[in-house]
């Protein structure tokens, strides 16, 4: 697809994502004036309440209220928290650093163990790798990830004591990456098997083989380009999964990310706080996939 028509497509995307998601959140019930203003403890007047809706554009027409968030939001001002009365811009921007370090880690993480699990279990089909991967695959799809967190952190920080429990050092991300990655191996795992499966039955492999080559080195040398451009296509699909593994984990292991913030602001109908995360998430998403193309272009060039 060419970049040009690939930038208006994504543009044209985000902005009708950004449309209904402003349509929809500020359609829920709940004035989040009153809401401020409990929380707040400000004086429930009429001329606080006008002054409040004023001041939020809350007394504007829906589609101007919209146009004034768009305008302000590409310019850098995204508002300003209901609950908080913090700028949301500069809330994310201390937040996002976590959530980011979260998924990316855990993601690389996953496809840095499922080459090697994946193409040892190509190798030996019904070996042990091959075993390993099938059953762990079937276990992270039916356990929750919730579930799963709960139980190292009962294991490993009440009953063994190797962990600190709500640590607030780079050590309380450990853990979450390492649960994030042990979701994802599996999956990325089971993919690239399957497309060096695959390769096995060409014919050139089985000349490859004629020439001498072992099994292993045949499936290395051949099928390895074309298992990663698989797995690729793989992760491009596993980028939404990644915001709610991550998201899991933040409020799981009481890390302040993006998402422990949008939990709490979920209950006080922070309407610019959620819009906010509406868009960073389709941001991540047009990224990821966009990574994901560009690493699958350079493996096949022939893609356009």
């Amino acid at each position: 697809m060419h970049p040009v028509r690939l930038g208006i497509q994504s543009i044209t995307g985000m902005l009708v994502i950004s449309l209904a998601s402003f349509t929809v959140i500020n359609s829920m019930p709940a004035d989040p004036v009153a809401i401020a203003i409990r929380v707040w403890n400000l004086p429930a007047t009429d001329e606080t309440v006008a002054a409040l809706r004023a001041e939020w554009g809350l007394d504007q027409p829906l589609l101007f209220r919209y146009c004034d968030w768009l305008t302000r939001f590409l310019t850098g001002d995204w508002g300003r928290s209901f609950r908080t009365g913090e700028p949301v811009l500069g809330e994310f921007l201390e937040r996002l650093p976590i959530s980011l370090s979260l998924g990316i880690a855990g993601l690389a993480l996953a496809i840095v163990f499922a080459i090697p699990l994946g193409f040892f279990a190509a190798a030996h089909p019904k070996g042990v790798a091959d075993r390993f991967s099938r059953t762990l695959s079937v276990f992270v799809q039916a356990v929750p990830g919730f579930w799963l967190g709960l139980v190292v952190l009962w294991v490993l920080g009440v009953q063994l004591r190797w962990i600190r429990l709500l640590a607030q050092d780079w050590t309380a991300a450990v853990l979450p990456i390492l649960l994030i990655a042990l979701h994802f191996v599996a999956v990325l795992a089971r993919v690239y098997r399957r497309d060096l499966m695959e390769t096995a039955t060409q014919p050139y492999f089985r000349t490859a083989l004629a020439k001498g080559l072992s099994e292993r080195q045949a499936l290395w040398r051949h099928g390895r380009c074309g298992a990663l451009y698989a797995l690729l296509a793989a992760v491009r699909s596993e980028a939404g999964w990644v915001i709610g593994s991550t998201a899991t984990m933040e409020i799981l292991f009481g890390l302040p990310g993006i998402s422990q913030f949008l939990v709490q602001s979920i209950a006080a109908r922070d309407q610019m706080v959620l819009q906010a995360y509406v868009m960073v998430i389709v941001l991540w998403m047009l990224v990821m996939n966009r990574g994901a193309y560009l690493a699958m272009r350079f493996l096949d060039p022939r893609l356009a």
